[in-house]
């Protein structure tokens, strides 16, 4: 089975592809030729996700997936939430983003944080919604080289490693993606079961 990965982020590419069952074959925008940037302009990671694999499955025809993650910290009022890849600005790294939250989070007791990812997969016009979540805390400083975007400053709750001192393998097993993911291969599993 072909399925669309609707993301330009070879990190979260290669993180999912080790995820999938056989019989999955997992192909990026690039693959289907899809240059142009899809569309998030909503204020929730829900309907960011379904934007997205909508916006693939209407204007190229291909059965896809899109997620939306977003990191949500308490002591900000749940920011950045929905805008965490582009928190510091709309040209900024990662880099840039961590730096804002580090400064933003001095002094702060309250460090408990939420990182989330919503999956939407459309099939043949469907929508089919998975939700992956785990608890942590803000370090305040970078842990780590591996991972991308926040890794390096999210503890999660019950490790003394952050998510960038993980192998892809280990933070595979417990993260936000991870959980989405495994709920998102749980679905393949039974749907392939019901058409052999």
């Amino acid at each position: 089975m072909k399925i669309v990965f609707a993301t330009n982020n070879l990190n979260k590419l290669a993180e999912i592809k080790q995820l999938m069952p056989e019989g999955i074959d997992i192909l990026s925008l690039k693959d289907i030729n899809c240059l142009e940037e899809l569309p998030e302009t909503s204020d929730t990671l829900e309907d960011n996700a379904a934007q997205k694999a909508f916006y693939v499955f209407d204007n190229y025809g291909h059965n896809c997936f899109a997620d939306d993650t977003g990191l949500e910290i308490d002591a900000l009022d749940g920011r950045p939430g929905v805008f965490s890849a582009r928190y510091a600005g709309p040209e900024c790294i990662a880099e840039d983003n961590i730096q804002m939250i580090l400064g933003e989070m001095k002094g702060e007791m309250n460090r408990d944080a939420v990182f989330r990812t919503i999956i939407s997969l459309v099939i043949d016009g469907n929508e089919f919604q998975f939700q992956g979540e785990v608890e942590g805390q803000i370090i305040p400083e970078k842990w780590g080289e591996m991972g991308f975007g926040y890794d390096p400053i999210f503890l999660p709750d019950g490790y003394e490693k952050s998510f960038a001192q993980m192998s892809m393998k280990e933070k595979g097993a417990i993260s936000h993606r991870g959980i989405a993911v495994k709920k998102l291969i749980q679905f393949f599993k039974k749907r392939v079961k019901q058409h052999s």
